[in-house]
């Protein structure tokens, strides 16, 4: 099966990101052929400064490799370097109604955030269904509040089979990953850049810890138990805790007491390097030889097309183009 996701380059790599997403890419890239793509014409909806943005778009590729996507399992690309995505977007706003990305929960929530409603914005689902469409995927990730997705891409893309006559797309199907774990921020919200309540993956020590030490917690006195419910710290230690007998120090620290939050603080920040002290290592390195970085997306685009331009003369045709 063919599965595809993609991230954007909107913000540096952060822990939310590993675990609700690129956790999943390196366990999926063992079990199928995975497409893996930089999503670089999405993030110019909020990005706009071009130095900033393609650091960011050069970070995201090199997070990717040193967290450990591969290029021998998974096709690993850019966007923007697939020509086809954008012509096919056009030819499928064509047939998507204005009513359909009205009822598109994504546009709704960036607006709420203090996104500027561009049309960019508004037409973001109709990229995102040629970003799955292009290369004919079978599966896309997505957590269980995100089935709406790939229910429009579906809705776009039968759409276009009933206006033109012409079936060319696989209508690809949500893999829901129950194991999704919902990682929360610094100050206890949901994980964001919107929030900036991020703890980075990439970086220097010293920041990286003041914002673990940072970590909103309550005013418990060091002897007595502390709260689990709503606890971001206690939900972090969880989630970062590498076996039973960690997990195990978890609870026992917060039902019994005895120890203040700044320890438990410190033992995340424990936890945090022995979980990506090698893909730090290897960051590193890849920042030395962005050569290696570009040589792999070429490759990877070069891949991708092999598939997305056959589909594409097909659209071409079917609309009339050729």
């Amino acid at each position: 099966m063919r599965v595809l996701s993609g991230v954007q380059p909107s913000g540096n790599l952060h822990i939310g990101n590993y675990f609700g997403a690129i956790r999943q890419f390196l366990r999926l890239q063992e079990e199928h052929e995975c497409y893996y793509f930089l999503a670089d014409l999405h993030a110019l909806t909020t990005v706009q400064d071009p130095d900033r943005f393609r650091g960011l778009v050069r970070d995201l590729a090199t997070g990717f490799l040193a967290l450990g996507l591969d290029p021998a399992r998974s096709v690993i690309y850019r966007q923007s370097d697939l020509p086809e995505v954008t012509e096919l977007s056009w030819y499928l706003s064509t047939v998507t109604s204005m009513g359909l990305l009205q009822r598109c929960h994504s546009f709704k929530d960036k607006v709420a955030q203090g996104v500027v409603p561009s049309h960019g914005l508004f037409a973001y689902p109709v990229l995102m269904a040629a970003d799955i469409l292009i290369v004919k995927s079978d599966l896309v990730p997505v957590g269980k509040d995100q089935k709406q997705h790939l229910e429009v891409t579906r809705d776009i893309a039968t759409s276009f089979h009933a206006v033109y006559d012409s079936e060319i797309f696989v209508l690809p199907e949500p893999l829901i990953l129950d194991e999704v774990a919902v990682v929360p921020g610094v100050d206890g919200r949901k994980m964001s850049k919107s929030y900036d309540n991020t703890i980075d993956i990439f970086g220097p020590e010293k920041p990286i810890r003041k914002k673990i030490m940072s970590i909103v917690t309550d005013s418990t006195p060091v002897e007595d138990p502390k709260p689990t419910e709503d606890n971001a710290l206690y939900d972090l230690l969880k989630l970062f805790a590498p076996d039973d007998s960690e997990r195990s120090w978890v609870e026992t620290a917060f039902s019994e007491g005895g120890l203040g939050y700044g320890d438990m603080k410190k033992r995340l920040f424990d936890y945090y390097l022995a979980t990506f002290g090698d893909a730090r290592a290897r960051y590193d390195e890849l920042k030395n030889d962005p050569a290696e970085v570009e040589r792999i997306l070429a490759a990877g685009a070069e891949t991708a097309r092999e598939t997305a331009a056959p589909l594409m003369a097909k659209g071409r045709r079917a609309v009339g183009i050729r």
